[in-house]
């Protein structure tokens, strides 16, 4: 991811009288910016936790101060994230306190910079690293090092979006075990954003996926589109309840580890498919049900439980060595490799976008907030 200097009256003589007028222009425009101030922002803010469409409302912000080494960035797109909601709730683990800016990723554009700030200039296309709370207002104020610099051919939608999902698909994916060409992996929750993430990255590296879907109206067309993502094959839970569901599995090899977002009866099929030794690492628990796993799976299958909070590995140091990463997602993003579905909507629909991200409306698309 300052202090202002005073010159003495002599000190501002010398100056004048010895360097040329470019030297006091300068000094002059580095004093004024230094003094700037953002433009008024509109912002998302809770004053205490609770239900997001309780405790939310749009208000509007004062200026603030852009000191030496910070950025003004006038946002431009941010997602309404699960976690999200979560931390206005109060129930996330880490949550800024209250009264608080909601959002945690975004993408926005350089408006102004201080004088003491080299790296980015005006203009700029830039996003949150480590991602940070207060992504849902029209103009935030970080110091420069908190920015990280992205490229402008990506589309608005996926720059905000990058960090937080298809991040955690390319870190779960590479942190726990060694995946080769001719390998498979399984995953519950295979329609969600990191679940369609999961699917493409590991089809560009010849990893075939077992996708597992919930029971629902319409599943055979769901089934068709996440094949069209490059899934080798889709099932529903129910379809997974046989006994022998290993016979299902075809030529594709025992996957060595396993993706959970779901819990409860869904992540006992993930753990069911995993071959000898196999892990499996939970990143979710969208059913609020626990996981249950036999002793005998323990003893004989000796398969392993591991967690995943990609907010963990973005603390410090972190954050910077996860760019990379995010700017080889982007580029997957640019060359079509890697997409997945979400809804832009305007600011000035906020509250309609917040009811489809809870849930009121139906299964809806991630919103992306346009401001």
């Amino acid at each position: 991811m300052q202090m202002t200097y005073l010159r003495s009256f002599r000190a501002s003589r010398y100056c004048a009288s010895q360097r040329p007028l470019s030297c006091i222009l300068s000094n002059t425009i580095r004093a004024f910016a230094a003094a700037a101030s953002s433009p008024p922002s509109k912002a998302v803010v809770y004053e205490q936790h609770g239900s997001p469409d309780g405790v939310v409302r749009v208000v509007d912000l004062p200026s603030v101060e852009i000191k030496e080494n910070d950025v003004c960035v006038r946002m431009m797109a941010s997602p309404i994230n699960p976690s999200d909601i979560n931390r206005i709730e109060g129930v996330y683990p880490v949550r800024p306190q209250v009264p608080a800016v909601a959002g945690y990723e975004g993408v926005g554009e350089v408006h102004s910079v201080g004088p003491a700030v080299n790296r980015l200039a005006v203009g700029d296309w830039v996003i949150p690293s480590p991602p940070s709370s207060g992504t849902w207002q029209t103009y935030m104020v970080k110091e420069e090092s908190a920015w990280h610099k992205i490229c402008k051919e990506v589309p608005m939608e996926y720059a905000a979006t990058i960090t937080v999902n298809p991040l955690t698909a390319l870190r779960m994916l590479g942190d726990f075990v060694k995946l080769t060409s001719g390998d498979s992996i399984v995953q519950n929750g295979a329609t969600s954003i990191v679940g369609q993430c999961i699917i493409q990255l590991a089809k560009i590296n010849g990893v075939s996926s077992i996708n597992i879907i919930r029971d629902r109206p319409g599943s055979e067309e769901v089934k068709e589109k996440t094949k069209k993502l490059g899934a080798d094959l889709v099932y529903t839970e129910s379809q997974l309840s046989m006994k022998n569901i290993k016979s299902l599995l075809a030529d594709i090899p025992e996957p060595h580890i396993g993706f959970n977002c779901v819990g409860g009866d869904s992540a006992s099929l993930v753990l069911k498919l995993l071959r000898q030794g196999g892990t499996m690492v939970t990143y979710g628990g969208m059913s609020k049900k626990p996981i249950t796993m036999s002793t005998s799976s323990f003893i004989f299958k000796d398969l392993a439980l591991r967690g995943f909070w990609l907010q963990k590995l973005m603390t410090g140091d972190g954050a910077i060595a996860c760019r990379p990463m995010i700017d080889y997602l982007l580029s997957l993003v640019r060359r079509g490799e890697l997409k997945y579905e979400m809804e832009a909507v305007p600011f000035s629909d906020f509250s309609t976008a917040l009811d489809k991200a809870m849930g009121k409306l139906g299964s809806q698309p991630k919103q992306v907030i346009i401001f």
